[in-house]
């Protein structure tokens, strides 16, 4: 049977035009199914890094949440209750609502990583909130350049406990996250900068690949 990774536009466009990630193939068809099977579930996805790595978790949640490159109209229940419930706003709130892939950036509760921070110990700030948010059947993508980051290891420590799968980015060597990862994408690179360029293509190219599992039957974005 020919998997969803060889027939992907998004995981072969990326395969070619970055011939340096071609080790990586296996763990990318790993990635994209551990993912996959987490929302198909009715899983969510949580994400977490510091620095650059925290805006690319950022990034990460924002592309699932939201249209990438295909429609999201809501479900034809869920129009029809808006309808019956708020016929005077129903049209404006369908027309700009749309399905997303669930997931939840770590790295934007300010308040709670600040206060934690101050009264406790920011080692322990993702790991906290995988504890309290993560479930079993999540999936925590867990992206540390240097693989070494307390924070982050953290957080993939709890999510094993919590029975979170653990999706990990990291450089060339992994550090220490490979047991604590299901799936852990080594990108062949070493220094910080060159390390998150390639997990840009990486992820974007997983979360149009999910897009394209869920939506494409809707057609691409206008």
């Amino acid at each position: 049977m020919t998997s969803h990774f060889e027939t992907s536009a998004a995981l072969k466009d990326l395969l070619q035009r970055f011939d340096v990630l071609d080790t990586l193939a296996a763990d990318l068809h790993a990635a994209y199914e551990l993912l996959q099977r987490c929302l198909a579930a009715g899983n969510k996805v949580l994400t977490c890094g510091n620095g650059g790595s925290a805006a690319d978790a950022d990034h990460i949640a924002g592309e699932l949440m939201k249209s990438f490159a295909y429609r999201r109209p809501i479900s034809e229940a869920d129009q029809g209750r808006l309808r019956s419930e708020f016929p005077d706003t129903a049209d404006a709130l369908i027309g700009s609502l749309e399905t997303p892939l669930p997931a939840i950036s770590l790295t934007g509760q300010i308040a709670l990583l600040t206060a934690f921070a101050n009264d406790v110990d920011y080692n322990y700030a993702f790991a906290q909130q995988v504890y309290g948010l993560g479930a079993r059947g999540d999936v925590l993508i867990a992206i540390s350049t240097s693989g070494t980051s307390a924070s982050i290891l953290n957080a993939c420590r709890v999510a094993r406990l919590r029975g979170v799968a653990v999706l990990g980015l990291t450089g060339r060597t992994g550090g220490k996250m490979g047991p604590l990862c299901d799936v852990v994408l080594r990108t062949p690179a070493d220094e910080t900068h060159l390390v998150q360029e390639l997990h840009r293509p990486i992820y974007h190219a997983l979360c149009l690949a999910l897009e394209e599992h869920f939506f494409s039957t809707n057609g691409r974005r206008g």
